[in-house]
């Protein structure tokens, strides 16, 4: 029904057009013969009255059909611009033309002056019919600004960059009658603009001023128009925003803007990763392209936060068959929606199956039937308080799921296999760790045993927005009116984007030759307490004064920081210098795998020793014993229980080991 309504009016709307370019037709008649007799009546001679009035019914269809052809009836005037005014300039003379050709052919004689007038008032006439109602639209924002501004209504907004982008945001910021946005400073870096106007709003300093120019606008919100900011500049200036208490949101990179037009719809909120400094990492594409395009490629876990983002890039790189393997279908049914409706399905050839890399039997079937040449291993548990509690679960989904498809991938003949990791397996506290460093060793064991399949590991940070991570829980408890739950205020974590490690998944594929663990250079470290604040402030809200944060002591199994390398694999680089590659530990694979079937047997009978089991076989794990409750209480009276001791006592207890 909504959809029949706007055509409507866009038809009303053209309608209305054609019937003023009518009458504009007669009127630049009109007064051009006026023009040419100095505006005396008396003087035009009824031979030119009439010709005029004889040739008018012509000269009207000639306006629409130039009109039309031009498109000066399908643009939306509220935008119009010079190009607009150029095609309108175009069409004027374009019709003057035909009616000196028509009048000619049909010997119809006018003065050689009258033409010209006609030319020019007609252009004015179209384009102020055009042009009026983008002026009506200004005066009327104008307005309606300026009172609700009086009122306190209008939100006082500053926009930091004066180039195209800000030009174009503060052009539809004034025009647009539903933004409650009032512009009334620019910031620029440009030493030449700053004393300068955009729209009528000053540009009155450079990034340092902006604290100071808030203060003295009464600015309220901030809007970022720089797309092609760089990473450490973009960190800056965000540090600088964020502390203003003002709300803050920022235009999409330039990438997102080409062949747009910008919007008040494209600004979106500063988020946490745009706090980062650094910038993204790159893939070279020709890479991904050649040994993904026209081959099967199967990624399991294809539904969660990695393996979703995994399946849109590796679709974009024409594989002969994407694989989605996830055992929760709805995170598949999702992704696959996605996907289905961005290609056609002779675009991708896309398949969905749902099972458990658990099921020895499931994972083997897919392999024999699909023949995946890539595979990429995203499927895992990966919450580390909920695997201290279920140990086995851990290794059951962990280890032996991993063991499950790398073997399947070594008997049917893939050509690559690539693990997540993950950096909590480098000396781990926590069982979901220290599966991992397990799935890492069956890795690098595989890839001794068969050759023929180039077996890698790619090791992360924690991943900003995954599923369970610490932003989306910040966000909830920042929208509920708090508090924020911080486990400690010392605890630092590395950080990357999803895109950004996804990136790396996909550049390891390309970069493997058999063995390899891959790391990402993730920058500095970050604390969650700083993280926290941000997020915070970037809701335009004061920690600990609008929401409080809360410190509730280290999970168990949680380290007060995470470590990217173990110091004895060492660094090599790649092309790609923030991609690293860690020499493989010597180990004994024979042993390995012969305890790996001790250790799926005890997990299986959900032994209570799971533990100690794991610590036999990654001498790194660090874990403590499970307390009974008459040692929590003990510990609880004497304030030493784990999650109350300071940092430094927690740092040192794991130096210590």
């Amino acid at each position: 029904m909504r959809k029949i309504l706007k055509e409507q009016q866009k038809n009303i709307r053209i309608l209305l057009l054609v019937l003023y370019d009518m009458a504009a037709v007669f009127l630049a008649q009109v007064l051009a013969l006026l023009i040419r007799f100095e505006f005396r009546p008396a003087l035009v001679g009824r031979e030119y009255a009439s010709h005029m009035l004889e040739y008018t019914p012509v000269n009207i269809f000639c306006c629409i059909l130039v009109c039309a052809a031009l498109q000066l009836y399908s643009g939306l005037w509220r935008y119009a611009g010079v190009h607009e005014m150029f095609r309108v300039m175009i069409a004027s003379f374009g019709v003057m033309l035909l009616q000196v050709i028509g009048m000619e052919v049909l010997n119809l004689a006018m003065p050689r002056s009258y033409f010209l007038a006609y030319w020019m008032i007609l252009c004015l006439l179209l384009a102020a019919g055009r042009f009026s109602y983008r002026a009506f639209r200004y005066l009327r924002k104008e307005l309606y600004a300026r009172r609700s501004l009086k009122k306190g209504q209008a939100v006082p907004t500053m926009v930091v960059g004066a180039g195209d982008a800000g030009w174009l945001l503060i052009r539809e910021l004034i025009t647009s009658y539903k933004v409650q946005n009032r512009v009334v400073c620019v910031i620029d870096d440009d030493v030449n603009k700053i004393g300068l106007k955009v729209h009528g709003v000053p540009i009155v300093g450079n990034h340092t001023r902006i604290p100071e120019m808030v203060e003295k606008y009464g600015v309220q919100e901030i809007l970022v128009a720089i797309p092609s900011l760089s990473g450490q500049g973009k960190k800056e200036l965000y540090e600088i925003c964020k502390n203003t208490g003002c709300k803050l949101r920022t235009l999409p990179s330039m990438a997102q803007l080409v062949n747009n037009e910008v919007s008040v719809s494209m600004l979106r909120n500063v988020e946490i990763e745009d706090l980062l400094g650094r910038e993204p990492v790159k893939t070279n594409l020709d890479e991904v392209m050649g040994y993904i395009g026209g081959k099967a490629v199967l990624v399991t876990g294809g539904g969660g936060s990695i393996g979703s983002e995994l399946c849109r890039q590796i679709a974009g790189h024409h594989p002969k068959l994407l694989i989605i393997f996830d055992v929760y279908e709805n995170n598949a049914y999702d992704i696959q929606q996605e996907l289905k409706k961005k290609y056609s399905e002779s675009e991708l050839n896309l398949k969905v199956l749902i099972g458990s890399v658990r099921n020895t039997h499931r994972v083997r079937q897919i392999f024999e039937t699909y023949r995946p040449k890539i595979v990429f291993h995203a499927a895992a548990h990966k919450h580390v308080p909920l695997m201290e509690d279920s140990p086995n679960e851990a290794i059951k989904n962990n280890v032996f799921g991993t063991l499950n498809v790398a073997q399947a991938a070594a008997d049917y003949g893939a050509e690559r296999m690539v693990l997540i990791s993950t950096d909590k397996a480098v000396n781990p506290t926590n069982i979901m760790g220290a599966s991992k460093r397990i799935c890492e060793m069956i890795i690098q064991g595989m890839s001794r045993r068969y050759p023929r399949t180039n077996f890698v590991a790619v090791r992360f940070g924690n991943v900003l927005g995954s599923n369970g991570s610490v932003i989306p829980l910040f966000k909830r408890q920042i929208l509920a009116g708090g508090p924020v739950t911080v486990t400690d205020k010392n605890i630092i974590r590395y950080f990357m984007t999803i895109p950004e490690a996804v990136s790396l998944v996909l550049q390891a594929g390309a970069y493997a030759k058999g063995g390899e663990i891959f790391v990402l250079d993730m920058g500095e470290p970050m604390k969650i307490d700083d993280l926290a604040r941000n997020l915070i402030k970037l809701s335009g809200l004061e920690p600990d004064v609008d929401i409080p944060i809360v410190y509730t002591g280290l999970r168990p199994g949680e380290k007060m920081y995470e470590e990217c390398l173990k110091a004895e694999e060492g660094l090599a680089k790649t092309a790609n210098n923030l991609i690293f590659i860690g020499k493989p530990i010597d180990f004994d694979e024979e042993n390995l795998f012969a305890d790996l079937v001790e250790l799926k047997k005890k997990a299986y009978q959900d032994t209570d020793e799971m533990k100690g089991l794991v610590k036999a076989l990654v001498p790194s794990y660090q874990y403590q014993e499970a307390e009974s409750g008459a040692q929590k209480a003990a510990q609880a009276a004497d304030g030493t229980a784990s999650g109350d001791r300071p940092a430094e006592e927690v740092m040192a207890r794991q130096a210590a080991g």
